[in-house]
């Protein structure tokens, strides 16, 4: 804004070079959240990093769900699975602070990303444990279990336009589906009676999803649109 109005200034040569370096980077597919380190979700600035991926703005379906399924003065348990830069995660604890949330990512490299945005935003109701999926919370139970995995297929051409951000955290074997389907074979041991699973997929991918959670006997399997009017969130009951 000060440029616009001050057209007669004339700018510094550091002023121009941080400038071009910037404008290179975006020219070359970069996302402005990694230029800028910053991302805003649900209303909080969260830090981003190549670590993480970018959050989106359909994700924030997600968090409305879950909320909808957590009483406000709930004393309940929520996993995140795969958390990233712990936007989900962040959310939920912040909207609902009686409730102990969990967070896990293969990643650790996500994981100090996660855990840096709890501290700065000062939400202490959060863990953060480390390991692939469900394997750093075995024998432990939750009310709720959030995920928005990998889900695009591995020759998607999408992933080219996405090449700054973290494949693995992107894509999910040749259907995309692989995430899915271990979420939905190991989620049910994790939740207590009547607990809700909600999972984050592709548009396209709603039949499928429903499959894979059938196959492992979740009852009321029932997506959600997003605010595009897209198949976005499926959500399923243990019974």
């Amino acid at each position: 804004m000060h440029l616009f109005a001050h057209p007669e200034e004339p700018l510094d040569a550091h002023t121009v070079d941080r400038f071009r370096a910037v404008l290179d980077r975006r020219l070359a597919g970069e996302p402005m959240a990694y230029i800028t380190g910053i991302r805003e979700f649900w209303s909080l600035e969260l830090m981003v990093t190549p670590a993480t991926l970018v959050p989106r703005p359909e994700t924030e379906l997600l968090v409305d769900l879950a909320l909808r399924e957590i009483p406000r003065r709930a004393d309940w348990g929520i996993l995140d699975l795969g958390t990233g830069s712990g936007a989900i995660a962040i959310a939920i604890a912040k909207e609902r602070p009686l409730s102990r949330v969990t967070a896990t990512d293969v990643s650790a490299e996500a994981l100090e990303v996660a855990r840096q945005n709890a501290r700065q935003l000062e939400i202490p109701n959060i863990e953060f444990l480390s390991g692939d999926w469900t394997g750093p919370v075995q024998g432990r139970t939750f009310n709720v279990v959030v995920s928005n995995p990998p889900y695009v297929r591995s020759d998607d051409e999408a992933l080219d336009a996405l090449h700054c951000e973290p494949r693995s955290a992107l894509s999910a074997g040749e259907d995309g589906l692989d995430a899915i389907r271990i979420l939905a074979r190991d989620c049910r041991a994790l939740l207590e009676p009547g607990g809700v699973l909600l999972i984050e997929h592709g548009a396209e991918q709603r039949d499928g999803v429903a499959a894979a959670l059938r196959e492992h006997d979740w009852s009321d399997v029932t997506c959600h649109t997003d605010y595009a009017g897209l198949p976005r969130v499926t959500v399923a009951r243990t019974g």
